[in-house]
């Protein structure tokens, strides 16, 4: 279903241009393309990889200040001020998403794969770990994704379609990570990492809402999904074509967000009925 809402596009170019040019060094270099120094070049993964992430969040301001003013802009930033996303979301975002990591990360054990060593030095700095992928660890890019983008696109292409949209484009904004030698994703096959990019896009819609709308919540779930992945590690990060773990994490996603986002339609359905 369409509705017609006009999505601000420019969101879009000014997000990807940022990221893909703070990273084509990286990636040209992992291309073959341009040669940097070894040791430059591990000076600025980090740096380059947090910079790039930050994509979202100057789309967002450039939308804004563009579409609405100067104004507009402060408004939306204190909107993350709120902590109080209620319990359900606070529940959600640590148990479903450790569940599905933790199914993940042991079932295949069952089946004879070796179950891979926890990439923490110990569970004890895990609370840290979490603070910095809120903040700059992936975290970030949810100023954009769901504190901008995610409502624009389900007004035009509806529930469904405009989370299915947004999980693509997600997936596609990452692809330059594919070709940065030490990157989690050059380790992923592509295919199951968008399934889980559309998992999650149906997720995190349904605990923004359940959140009351309050956009800190999608860096709390972000961060909160990236943090337990070297907790229990889910992707082979040596050449392992199969990955099996991986993309039994991700197809899970899918099936876990598919659930949660019936939910809201669901709801959406008893609320038009009511009315009518």
């Amino acid at each position: 279903m369409t509705t017609g809402a006009r999505v601000p596009l420019r969101f879009f170019v000014v997000t990807f241009a940022w990221s893909w040019i703070v990273w084509a060094p990286l990636a040209l270099a992992g291309l073959g393309v341009v040669q940097l120094d070894d040791e430059l070049q591990a000076l600025l993964t980090f740096p380059a990889l947090v910079l790039g992430a930050f994509g979202p969040a100057v789309g967002t301001i450039f939308a804004i200040w563009t579409l609405d003013g100067r104004a507009a802009v402060a408004t939306f930033l204190r909107r993350f001020a709120s902590l109080r996303f209620g319990w359900k979301a606070w529940l959600a975002m640590f148990a479903v998403l450790g569940a599905v990591n933790v199914v993940a990360w042991y079932l295949p054990e069952l089946f004879g794969y070796a179950r891979p060593p926890m990439l923490l030095p110990t569970a004890l700095v895990f609370p840290v770990w979490w603070l910095l992928m809120v903040f700059l660890g992936g975290g970030q890019e949810e100023i954009g994704w769901r504190g901008y983008i995610m409502q624009p696109l389900e007004e035009r292409f509806g529930l469904w379609g405009g989370n299915v949209v947004l999980g693509v484009v997600w997936s596609a904004w990452h692809a330059p990570l594919w070709f940065v030698p030490g990157s989690t994703q050059a380790s992923m096959p592509f295919v199951a990492f968008t399934i889980g990019t559309i998992g999650l896009s149906f997720f995190f819609s349904w605990l923004m809402k359940a959140s009351g709308g309050r956009p800190m919540a999608g860096l709390m779930v972000h961060g909160t999904y990236n943090a337990f992945i070297p907790l229990f590690p889910t992707i082979a990060t040596y050449a392992d074509p199969s990955q099996v773990r991986w993309w039994l994490h991700q197809v899970l996603l899918l099936l876990v967000g598919t659930v949660f986002l019936l939910r809201v339609a669901r709801s959406r359905d008893r609320d038009r009925e009511g009315r009518s």
